[in-house]
């Protein structure tokens, strides 16, 4: 897979690409008659967008015909079929089909509210109908038009009988209705901008949707029984029934996923073909005194990810995976060995960690660890005096130091490697892109290391094929001997003093406690309790008389590595802290992690925090302080306290969060993708990567024939793909481009 041969270029990236440009012969939909240029028209040429209308459209970024196709009904509203007025139920919204025979407009006395009130009758009888502020309908039905009417039948004490109108639509030359029979769409909108009038204009816009080029080959869309483009498109608009819809919004998200899969692939594969690295070959002595002198045997999960780690140092494609598991399930013992595996072959190796905590804590693991086995470790971060930083930076120049740990200090200017060979980046989603690329151009000779990235997120796997779809993944997902689970409770004020008296009852046992706050000081803006406040209540009132400490991210580096020191030593009881101690931080006789104001932590970021205790031999405790009994925030908290699974919590908390931007800065709400949700269609997401690897493989396949061998059947396959492919570069190839940029 890795020295697959490669064609043309891949716009708008400009490196190698597996797939070559298709020739007008291989495009779908080239027929003379389909002009996809039709689709870039401003919605401006439809009629009745004016410039008021056109600047609410831009609001729901609605700017061209292709927009407004793709502008996707967020349900359906099943109409009810028609009544006649003698058979009007109560109380109950129903359909009419009436005329006008009069109309007037008064206003409420109290309230100085317009009202139309128009008579209306059937073949059946005559009964009221009332508008609540649509005063400027008085025009239109002076001409006594006839109309469709949705609405409830309500008996007022003084009135008798009114029907109330929801929607209407005035009726005219045997038109029937968009807004009021069948199934009726309902559209993201603004407040100046009615759904109504999103519909109109989609019905004007109904006969563009044929210019759609279709993308997928006939014979995917065979085989998954989806309809074609531009069909999918109107059915989302204007079905039949809802499993018309469902289905038409199914074919619409699998094809947005198979792209974004494809440019994917293609992103890995311009790695693969402009990037070597030095292969470190099968394991050797090193190693296995590595693993031999553990004080335990490596889980069943950790020799997996370990072979998996071996078979990728042995080629001369540099390793890109992503190494991810739950709390405690051992990423650190898996990192070490790779390390071990740099150095053994003479090279070099560097794990870059995101803080100087969380770099002290891997400096002092990783360091007593290698000793024994000769292995020199180096730390390097900005908070050393430049006279060591400066020794250390030489150091590591003249391949004085086998693995050097450090933070973004690693990145700067004058840090030279003699022979670096690997590179760990831990909690890799708080470094962006360029960073940790920097780290990766560190050799003279042009070579790549080889990279194992780390996060101690559970990565839900939707997210992981999405963002990360260019790195192989390994998952740790079995914990070591000796963890302890972690008792979660909710503590609502009424039971807040028997919390602290529970925490107290635990340091008199000599065991320690950690006390998380979501700020450093108080604000205004957010009614949160801060870390700096509680630090001074908690010391003269619940803690009073025990050693207490405070760290959060803005204290001076010194000061932080002291206060950690101190807790680790047993000098300190009690860690107020902010969410700084989120990771990295190990202390085992830490039995309880009191989260006040826990409704402002996401679930992924509470399991990390509650990661902390449980280390140990002893009985650990999570207590979630929730200042107000709101039901949502109860459930949610409910589900994390009855789950231990960060995997089960990271699909929750994406469910709760939304997608966010999958390459941008914003990690929550919209996401990038127009039809297709990570959270829904996760099944379509794993269907959509096995099918880009069929046409990975297909193509590969016909790349190791001998010159001029292969089927015309295999040949025209490829070439049914080929639109696909060419739609996955112009749909996601900015979007690749904003990683890359991140």
């Amino acid at each position: 897979m890795r020295n697959a041969a490669h064609g043309g270029p891949f716009y708008p990236l400009g490196a190698t690409t597996r797939f070559p440009r298709p020739g007008p012969e291989l495009r779908h939909n080239s027929k003379a008659s389909l002009q996809p240029a039709l689709l870039e028209q401003p919605v401006a040429v439809l009629r009745g967008v004016g410039r008021d209308t056109g600047r609410r459209l831009g609001q729901l970024d609605i700017h061209t015909i292709r927009d407004l196709l793709f502008h996707l009904p967020f349900r359906h509203e099943s109409a009810t079929d028609l009544v006649t007025i003698a058979s009007l139920p109560e109380k109950e919204e129903v359909n009419l089909k009436v005329r006008v025979v009069s109309c007037a407009v008064h206003e409420t006395l109290r309230r100085r509210i317009k009202v139309l009130e128009a008579l209306v009758s059937d073949d059946t009888g005559s009964i009221v109908a009332v508008w609540y502020n649509q005063a400027y309908l008085e025009t239109a039905f002076r001409e006594h038009p006839e109309v469709l009417l949705r609405g409830m039948l309500v008996r007022k004490r003084q009135r008798g009988p009114l029907f109330v109108v929801r929607r209407h639509e005035i009726l005219g030359g045997g038109e029937e209705s968009r807004h009021i029979l069948g199934l009726i769409p309902v559209y993201p909108s603004t407040g100046d901008l009615s759904v109504r009038t999103i519909r109109n204009l989609l019905h004007s816009a109904a006969p563009l949707a044929r210019h759609l080029p279709e993308p997928l080959p006939s014979e995917l869309l065979a085989r998954r029984g989806y309809p074609r483009k531009a069909e999918a498109i109107l059915a989302c608009h204007f079905p039949t029934v809802s499993r018309e819809a469902q289905a038409a919004r199914e074919r619409l998200a699998f094809e947005e996923l198979l792209l974004l899969q494809l440019a994917l692939i293609e992103r890995r594969h311009q790695l693969d073909c402009e990037q070597t690295a030095l292969p470190l070959g099968p394991p050797g002595e090193l190693a296995g005194a590595f693993l031999a002198g553990l004080p335990y045997r490596p889980t069943a999960a950790q020799l997996r990810v370990m072979g998996e780690i071996d078979a990728d140092l042995a080629q001369s494609v540099p390793m890109r995976r992503l190494l991810h598991g739950d709390v405690g399930s051992g990423k650190t013992v898996v990192a070490a060995y790779a390390l071990v595996r740099a150095v053994e072959k003479g090279g070099q190796a560097a794990l870059m960690a995101p803080t100087e905590v969380l770099a002290d804590q891997h400096y002092v693991g990783l360091r007593d660890r290698l000793a024994q086995h000769g292995i020199r470790v180096g730390l390097l971060k900005g908070s050393l005096p430049a006279s060591e930083r400066r020794a250390i930076r030489v150091s590591a120049a003249k391949g004085q130091v086998d693995i050097l740990i450090g933070t973004h200090a690693l990145i700067q200017e004058g840090v030279r490697f003699h022979d670096l060979r690997l590179v760990v980046v831990d909690e890799q989603h708080r470094f962006g892109v360029r960073q940790r690329e920097a780290m990766l151009l560190a050799r003279p000779d042009g070579r790549r290391p080889h990279t194992l990235h780390m996060s101690a997120t559970p990565i839900p796997r939707t997210l992981s094929l999405t963002l990360y779809g260019d790195l192989d993944v390994s998952v740790l997902d079995e914990m070591p001997p000796g963890r302890q689970p972690v008792k979660t409770r909710l503590v609502f004020p009424r039971a807040e003093s028997r919390m602290w008296e529970f925490v107290r009852g635990q340091l008199n046992k000599g065991r320690q406690a950690y006390v998380v706050c979501p700020l450093i000081e108080e604000s205004e803006a957010l009614q949160a309790v801060s870390a700096n406040e509680t630090f001074r209540r908690l010391s003269a009132s619940e803690l009073e008389g025990f050693r207490v400490g405070l760290l959060h991210g803005q204290l001076p580096a010194a000061e932080k590595g002291a206060v950690m020191s101190a807790f680790a030593a047993g000098q300190l009881q009690v860690l107020i802290s902010t969410s700084v101690i989120e990771v990295g931080i190990d202390v085992a006789n830490a039995t309880v992690m009191v989260i006040l104001g826990a409704r402002r932590f996401g679930l992924s970021q509470l399991h990390q925090l509650r990661g902390r205790v449980g280390r140990g031999a002893h009985e650990s405790y999570c207590l979630l302080a929730v200042e107000e009994e709101d039901p949502a925030v109860a459930d949610r908290l409910a589900l994390f306290a009855r789950t231990s699974d960060g995997f089960v919590l990271a699909e929750a908390d994406l469910a709760l969060r939304g997608a966010g931007q999958l390459f941008g800065e914003r990690q929550s709400g919209a996401s990038d993708l127009l039809v297709a949700s990570l959270v829904r269609d996760r099944h379509l997401l794993e269907e959509a990567r096995a099918e880009a690897e069929r046409l990975l493989a297909l193509w590969e396949g016909r790349q190791a024939s001998p010159a001029g061998v292969g089927s015309g059947q295999e040949s025209s396959a490829i070439a049914a793909w080929l639109p696909a492919v060419e739609a996955a570069r112009s749909r996601f190839g900015d979007l690749i481009s904003r990683m890359e940029r991140a």
